[in-house]
């Protein structure tokens, strides 16, 4: 599935062509522990190993994929769309610090917290990565006044950027956080549980 030019954060990628290019997408959670094991192996070991051995073959594709049972689950994608917007080249720096801290944004951690309270939180980590602090709570806050037309499900700047994501992600079926696809097929031998050395033996059989 082909990735719209506004989230190309999501693509990780170095030197590729578009002839003979494998593609690895990645279906996460950022409040998933499973998600945040698997992100953590992608981005200190498979990322490095992809840029020294497969630079021209395969390219990385990090799907957000909100599960609505952990109702902060849409606010911090809200946060990682907004930083699509604002600085794409730190979507992946920013993933990995949210991941580093998910826990703060769990159920029990955010229950007794007001929304724009948990976006001031987000953009300050956005901010600990060098992207606008400022301009990314501009799009995640919630005013708290109807619109012109006098609506009340106003959302925010990234809730058409957010409905497309799910919609994209529910064309493929998938429910499970994390899940692969390789060539756009399901690849159920990878899991959580890989670790760079796994990753290391399933590159070198599968990227050809």
């Amino acid at each position: 599935m082909a990735v719209p030019p506004k989230f190309s954060g999501q693509v990780f990628s170095s030197g590729v062509s578009p002839k003979a290019l494998h593609t690895l997408e990645f279906y996460l959670d950022y409040v998933c522990p499973f998600s945040a094991k698997m992100f953590k192996t992608l981005y200190s070991s498979v990322f490095p190993l992809a840029e020294k051995k497969y630079a021209s073959k395969v390219q990385f594709i990090f799907r957000q994929q909100i599960q609505p049972w952990h109702p902060s689950s849409t606010l911090v994608h809200e946060a990682g769309a907004a930083v699509l917007r604002i600085s794409p080249s730190k979507f992946y720096d920013f993933s990995a610090a949210l991941f580093d801290q998910q826990n703060e944004y769990f159920d029990v951690n955010v229950v007794n917290e007001a929304r724009n309270e948990t976006y001031k939180r987000l953009a300050s980590l956005a901010g600990s990565v060098g992207v606008d602090e400022g301009k990314i709570f501009d799009m995640l806050k919630i005013s708290d006044k109807p619109g012109e037309d006098g609506s009340l499900n106003i959302g925010n700047q990234v809730t058409n950027d957010v409905k497309q994501m799910v919609k994209a992600n529910r064309l493929t079926g998938v429910h499970v956080t994390p899940t692969v696809l390789f060539n756009g097929i399901v690849e159920g031998s990878i899991s959580s549980s890989f670790a760079a050395e796994n990753w290391e033996e399933w590159l070198e059989k599968n990227i050809v």
